[in-house]
């Protein structure tokens, strides 16, 4: 069974009363909740964590390696301005997929930035919450390409 550790930065627990016209009504409970069955029926081990902290959440990511087998990571705002989250994932040599509900490169120039997407096995923007769904099922492809085929 592979286990993929799903990372949630800065106010994504705001899900559902935030902004609903970019970020939409789902809550933060039900896209979990949702993650949840859905890696259930993919035979997948889900562990999600949010944090609002850089430090906490680089120490999550540390805890990946060895572990997990992929991290799917919406860096939220740090997206634009972590260089410890880049490092700590560069570190734990463990695949990522990163995820963000908005299209982040139609909105504000300073989000069009990622310090994380050169880096990472793939992509999810403006998708919704369903891009989280998306990454979840591209794990098995991006693991079957990172290890082998194992």
């Amino acid at each position: 069974m592979k286990k993929i550790l799903v990372i949630n930065g800065p106010n994504i627990n705001l899900l559902g009363s935030r902004e609903k016209d970019v970020y939409g009504a789902t809550t933060y409970a039900d896209l979990c909740e949702r993650l949840s069955t859905e890696a259930q029926k993919l035979d997948m081990k889900l562990e999600i964590y949010q944090s609002n902290h850089e430090g906490e959440l680089v120490d999550k990511i540390q805890s990946a390696r060895g572990t997990q087998d992929l991290i799917v990571i919406n860096p939220g705002a740090y997206t634009h301005t972590s260089i410890a989250i880049r490092d700590a994932l560069i570190a734990v040599k463990v695949p990522f997929i990163e995820v963000h509900i908005s299209n982040v490169f139609a909105r504000e120039e300073f989000r069009r930035h990622s310090y994380i997407s050169d880096v990472a096995a793939g992509v999810m923007a403006g998708f919704g919450v369903e891009g989280y769904f998306i990454a979840v099922r591209a794990a098995a492809g991006v693991l079957s390409r990172t290890q082998g085929g194992n």
